[in-house]
């Protein structure tokens, strides 16, 4: 038999994603955005010559091996980095919305936008102030099935729903939430906007959600307005509303044709998940002197969702998008964010571990993924360099070679940032991937040759520390040498990749900021 996996489970797969940012007692996990993929069009170092057509990841366990090669640098992500997110909604006047309805599915598409479920729909916006209302009525009845244009924009921040203005569009708005300018500049995208956090327990969304009842019955439209009714020209008061639920009240008007012209809820009651209008002679509640002679008319009693409108934004609207946030900028204390070179991939990483350790946790807030030389003999004369993305050998013993791309070089520090992709291990090296050493054997030497220049500086053994002064300022190396030797600051062999995006090469210049923001969608 057919099965379906149901939007509540996917709203939550993106509440617990987002609690798995939270330590809960011993148990906590680690997120980290990265990037990486330089030298993009070369297989050697991961890439591929068609990058630039748009090169698809794969997701297979030797990927997220190759990933981890080519990783430059990595940023962690908190609780503050993640929001739930929903489809952005402008308000635009004489645009027809989407009402909020119960019973959109495969067989009863949105009118619209045609679309077999209520999240896809366009049933709330977000007006010039950032404000977010959902769209309880707009302008439905049997004359404008599918609704009509809105021509007054939502600025209030009642509790309760009402129009917005005074055009008579016939719309009945719902003020759920602001967002805050905060979280416009770190989640705010073309295409989606951020839900709150905590909904419910923080500032205004405590109001909103105790402002929810449980079953409360706001709308009822007219699907047909029957004829014959009589004593006309008539608003007839505490109509029942019929149902699963209790205390639900309505008032119909029937004009001077004998038809309904008007419903309205006087008292939504509670409980409801089914609701119905019986406008008839003899019907429970309906006054002894209504009369027809004609047809009846019909209604469409709306459910609100589980515990009333407002009571939990995330269902209501459907926060099955998450939002994952990370700047690289250049930070000249800490240079773990490269310069000089591009990278063509993102992604997130769960839970890598420090180097050395298959067990401890990365913990700091900015990670480098280079291995890094630090080098001796530079002079401006001889003005020897290593290009990025060069090849870079060094013989560590007799038939025994190391072998990498440059990440980066700096001619100042003589710091040389390097990465070794798989790729590199061919027959030239005895199929081998060996670390460049400041302690070689018989045979082997401390000079560091480069296939695209004369350069063959040596590995600096006497140098040790974090940091090294020239002409008496003092230069942050970003991570600690021994020996003229650094090692990357994570286990490029722990951590699993929980997303990747490949992307056309992006450069990185000194003043240069990248905002990373990465949608998952469950």
């Amino acid at each position: 038999m057919p099965a379906i996996i149901t939007e509540n489970f996917r709203v939550m797969n993106a509440e617990t994603f987002i609690q798995s940012f939270v330590s809960v007692g011993n148990t906590s996990n680690t997120y980290y955005t990265f990037i990486g993929q330089p030298n993009s069009l070369n297989p050697q170092a991961g890439g591929t010559e068609s990058w630039g057509l748009g090169y698809s990841p794969t997701d297979g366990i030797e990927e997220q091996n190759r990933i981890k090669e080519t990783i430059l640098s990595m940023k962690k992500v908190t609780s503050q980095d993640v929001r739930r997110m929903i489809r952005k909604i402008d308000w635009t006047s004489g645009t027809t919305y989407e009402m909020y309805r119960h019973d959109y599915t495969i067989y009863n598409k949105t009118p619209i936008t045609n679309q077999p479920s209520l999240y896809e729909s366009n049933f709330y916006v977000i007006n010039e102030d950032f404000r977010v209302y959902a769209c309880l009525q707009n302008g439905s009845d049997p004359e404008n099935p599918s609704g009509r244009p809105s021509f007054d924009q939502p600025e209030f921040i009642d509790l309760e729903p009402r129009p917005a203005g005074t055009s008579g569009d016939g719309y009945i708005w719902k003020y759920l939430f602001t967002i805050k300018p905060s979280e416009i500049v770190k989640f705010d995208s073309i295409e989606f906007i951020p839900v709150p956090e905590n909904w419910g327990n923080i500032g205004e969304t405590i109001s909103t959600k105790n402002n929810g009842i449980d079953g409360k019955i706001e709308i009822i439209t007219i699907t047909s307005r029957g004829i014959g009714y009589q004593p006309i020209s008539k608003s007839f008061t505490n109509i029942p509303i019929l149902g699963d639920g209790s205390g639900g009240k309505a008032t119909i008007t029937v004009d001077s044709f004998g038809k309904v012209s008007e419903i309205f809820v006087t008292d939504g009651g509670s409980g409801y998940t089914s609701g119905i209008i019986r406008f008839e002679p003899g019907a429970p509640g309906i006054p002894l002197d209504l009369t027809n002679n004609g047809t009846i008319s019909e209604f469409n009693v709306i459910i609100p969702p589980k515990g009333g409108h407002g009571f939990d934004i995330y269902k209501e609207l459907g926060a099955y998008r998450v939002l994952v946030y990370s700047r690289y900028a250049t930070d000249e204390s800490n240079p773990d964010v490269i310069l000089g070179n591009d990278f063509a991939r993102v992604g997130i990483i769960k839970n890598p571990t420090v180097f050395g350790s298959e067990v401890e946790k990365l913990s700091l807030n900015e990670v480098s993924a280079l291995d890094s030389i630090k080098l001796s003999g530079i002079t401006t004369a001889n003005n020897e360099t290593y290009p990025v993305d060069s090849k870079i050998t060094q013989t560590i013993g007799s038939g025994t070679t190391a072998v990498g791309f440059v990440a980066s070089w700096d001619s100042i520090t003589g710091v040389l940032k390097y990465y070794q992709p798989v790729g590199l291990a061919t027959a030239g090296v005895n199929y081998s991937l060996n670390k460049f050493n400041s302690s070689p054997i018989a045979g082997g030497n401390l000079i560091i040759n480069c296939d695209r220049s004369n350069a063959s500086l040596s590995i600096d053994t006497n140098f040790t520390g974090v940091s090294t002064v020239i002409n008496n300022r003092t230069y942050q190396l970003g991570s600690t040498f021994v020996s003229g030797i650094s090692s990357a600051e994570f286990n490029k062999k722990s951590g699993d990749i929980i997303y990747v995006d490949n992307r056309q090469p992006i450069p990185r210049s000194a003043n240069q900021k990248e905002d990373i923001k990465i949608i998952l969608e469950f």
